[in-house]
C-alpha cells in the first residue's frame, strides 16, 4: 500500500497532477495586477513601547496561587529568607553610607552612647528587631546548606529543618536579646 494513499492524499495528488499548469501562470499574473492591501504601521520610541507593554502586562489576569494554594512551610520559609536577607543588607549598607557622609556622628562611641541613653525597653525591642531576621536568616542558611549537601531533601526532612529553624530562631532570639 502506497504511503499517498494511507494518508488520503490520493485525491489531491491526482488533482494536483491534473492541473494545467497555465493556470498558476495565471493566478500569478492576476495577484500583480490587483492591488495589494497595504498595512500601516507606526513607527514609535522606545518609551512608549515599554508604555504600551506596561499596560498590556496590568491587563493579564495574575497567578491564582496565593489565593487557592494553602500557605506551606516551605515557601513561606523562602519568602521570609529572602525579605530578612534583604533588610539585613539594607540596614547594613544604610549604615556604612551614613558612617560616610557623618563619621563623627556614626563612629562606635557615638552609637554606644546613643544607645546607652534608651530606656531599657526600647533597647530590648530594638535588639529583638535586629536578632530575629538575623537568627533567622542564618539558621535558614544553613538548612539551604544542608540542601545543596543533599540532606532534608524529602517532604519530611524538608518540614523537619524548617521547624528546627524555627525553633532554632526563636532560642536565638532570645539569647541574643538577653545578652
Amino acid at each position: 500500500m502506497s504511503s499517498a494513499r494511507m494518508l488520503g492524499l490520493g485525491s489531491v495528488l491526482r488533482q494536483a497532477a491534473l492541473k494545467p499548469r497555465g493556470w498558476i501562470y495565471a493566478a500569478n499574473a492576476l495577484r500583480m495586477v490587483v492591488p495589494k492591501r497595504g498595512i500601516k504601521t507606526q513607527s514609535l520610541p522606545p518609551s512608549s513601547m515599554t508604555e504600551i507593554l506596561n499596560t498590556q502586562r496590568l491587563k493579564r489576569p495574575s497567578s491564582p496561587h496565593f489565593t487557592i494554594y494553602q500557605p506551606q512551610l516551605t515557601w513561606l520559609g523562602s519568602i521570609a529568607n529572602r525579605m530578612t536577607g534583604s533588610a539585613l543588607s539594607v540596614l547594613l549598607y544604610g549604615y556604612a553610607l551614613a558612617y560616610l557622609v557623618a563619621p563623627g556622628t556614626f563612629d562606635s562611641a557615638h552609637v554606644i552612647e546613643f544607645v546607652a541613653g534608651l530606656p531599657d525597653a526600647v533597647k530590648y525591642t530594638g535588639k529583638a528587631i535586629l536578632a530575629a531576621p538575623f537568627a533567622f536568616h542564618s539558621w535558614n542558611g544553613l538548612r539551604h546548606l544542608s540542601w545543596d549537601a543533599g540532606k532534608f531533601l524529602s517532604l519530611k526532612g524538608a518540614y523537619q529543618s524548617g521547624y528546627a529553624v524555627l525553633g532554632a530562631t526563636a532560642v536565638t532570639t532570645v539569647a541574643l536579646v538577653l545578652m
